[in-house]
């Protein structure tokens, strides 16, 4: 057995507290933060400050361990969740941990959430490290969030871009820093390949596509943010339609697992009015039901590919779950989501950001896994906002997914199940390691090397104060 999954007794483990949204909601966040609490409960002891707007059991104390117990098949978990609006305050930061005694503080989501944390780092530093997960960063470099980097001990982050990230804001500041990737990772029990034969399955599909078969899936399954480009992606199915027979294109079809209207998207069955016209308006069909894992691994099951054009990503899980589920993706080069295309150096090694080539998003390296279909962004434009005062946006153009979507029609179904397989197969290799129990293993890898090698921050800092040269720090915008 892996030393990381070895059962350590209940009271001899270390105690995370753990800063984010609740676990039990259906976010980004609590969704990375729940696989890795129940993943690693034989190992730590948790406690969590479940942050929720307006939370409907704010100043209850609530005990998961038996419920942790009953998803891990342990019988001695310790989850303890105290439900709050927002993320707390410091009263309740100083009051859980004179009362719980932590080991550390675990922190998840955007750090500018976490001000009244770090405006109390000498003093929790004094007694127990900070660490940090990073999960959604891009270029150029975030210099404005060096404060919040330089308040932790152990910077985690969701991407190799985003690790890179962490050490160019923390650039000739990075003593007694550790640095870890930590990418995200999915339960294999939820999201794996089913038989073409299975009747389950076959019923779904038919249901869906009321009783019609299906030559060529496309699927999309995130949120309706304007960032995930989804009209781009209508648009380029369209295109697609267009080269093809009548008889060829009523068999094809684009699935969206969605909601359909978003303040902060787009009004979807509006587009769908605008781009497809009485002809193809079957071929885009729509489902913004709460669906059951077992139906959502079916429609990774069903599609032939499944397509993620945001541009800018922190990770994609949904390409997590395409890949398990033996799916092709096609997806733009960005952020996260470059990871799991599996680019190649110059030295043939999964490609790693550094300094002097922190993306690939301009295809520096052409050669990538067989399940990946990259769509390089040809515009990159610098957007902004009082919080995050720059953040570069890389969009790629409908026409050249179109080009990827007509590349995998033509490969057959056949083929890009082959290549879906091989994604999985990498998905699932230590290399990669795009599961929970990766995911377990590193974040249980990350935090005992910082209990063996931490030291409780200094009571005082001596201060060169010849340094300071005004109000502002100049920085270099990188890359």
């Amino acid at each position: 057995m892996n030393k990381d999954f070895k059962h350590i007794p209940k009271d001899q483990r270390k105690k995370i507290l753990l800063i984010c949204d609740d676990i039990r909601v259906h976010s980004g966040v609590a969704t990375i933060a729940k696989e890795i609490v129940v993943h690693t409960s034989h190992h730590f002891n948790w406690v969590q400050i479940g942050g929720s707007i307006n939370h409907p059991e704010k100043g209850k104390r609530l005990d998961l361990s038996k419920s942790t117990d009953d998803l891990t098949g342990n019988n001695d978990s310790s989850v303890i969740l105290y439900p709050t609006d927002g993320y707390g305050d410091s009263q309740i930061l100083r009051q859980l941990i004179k009362l719980e005694k932590p080991d550390a503080l675990f922190l998840i989501t955007d750090p500018r959430y976490f001000t009244h944390i770090f405006n109390m780092e000498q003093e929790i530093r004094r007694k127990i490290p900070i660490t940090y997960l990073n999960i959604w960063d891009d270029y150029p470099a975030p210099m404005y969030n060096r404060p919040y980097y330089e308040a932790c001990d152990l910077l985690m982050g969701i991407s190799k871009q985003t690790v890179n990230i962490n050490k160019l804001v923390l650039k000739g500041h990075e003593k007694n820093k550790l640095f870890k990737y930590i990418p995200h990772g999915k339960d294999t029990t939820q999201f794996y390949p089913i038989d073409d034969n299975d009747i389950d399955l076959i019923n779904f599909r038919k249901t869906l596509f009321k009783d019609k078969d299906p030559k060529y899936v496309l699927y999309f399954n995130s949120r309706n943010i304007r960032r995930k480009q989804i009209p781009d992606a209508m648009m380029a199915f369209r295109a697609f339609l267009d080269t093809l027979s009548e008889e060829e294109a009523k068999d094809c079809y684009m699935v969206l697992k969605v909601e359909k209207v978003t303040n902060a998207g787009t009004d979807l069955p509006k587009v769908k009015e605008y781009l497809f016209d009485e002809k193809y308006f079957k071929n885009i069909i729509f489902i913004d039901a709460k669906l059951s894992e077992q139906q959502l691994n079916w429609l990774y099951n069903i599609a032939d590919t499944h397509i993620l054009l945001s541009s800018n990503e922190g990770w994609g899980l949904a390409n997590t779950e395409s890949m398990l589920a033996g799916t092709p993706i096609i997806a733009n080069v960005t952020g996260g989501m470059q990871d799991q295309m599996r680019f190649l150096d110059e030295n043939g090694k999964w490609f790693t950001p550094s300094a002097d080539v922190p993306s690939n998003h301009r295809g520096t390296y052409k050669e990538h896994g067989e399940w990946a279909f990259p769509v390089y962004p040809t515009s990159r434009s610098i957007q902004g906002s009082p919080p995050t005062p720059y953040i570069y946006d890389d969009r790629c153009q409908w026409e050249d997914a179109f080009e990827r979507i007509k590349e995998c029609y033509k490969l057959g179904r056949k083929e890009l199940k082959r290549r879906g397989l091989k994604g999985r197969e990498w998905a699932l290799s230590d290399e990669a390691g795009f599961t929970s129990k990766h995911q377990a293993q590193r974040v249980i890898g990350a935090l005992d090397e910082l209990f063996d090698t931490w030291k409780p921050r200094e009571k005082y800092e001596v201060i060169n104060v010849n340094e300071y040269k005004g109000k502002f720090l100049n920085h270099k915008i990188i890359y």
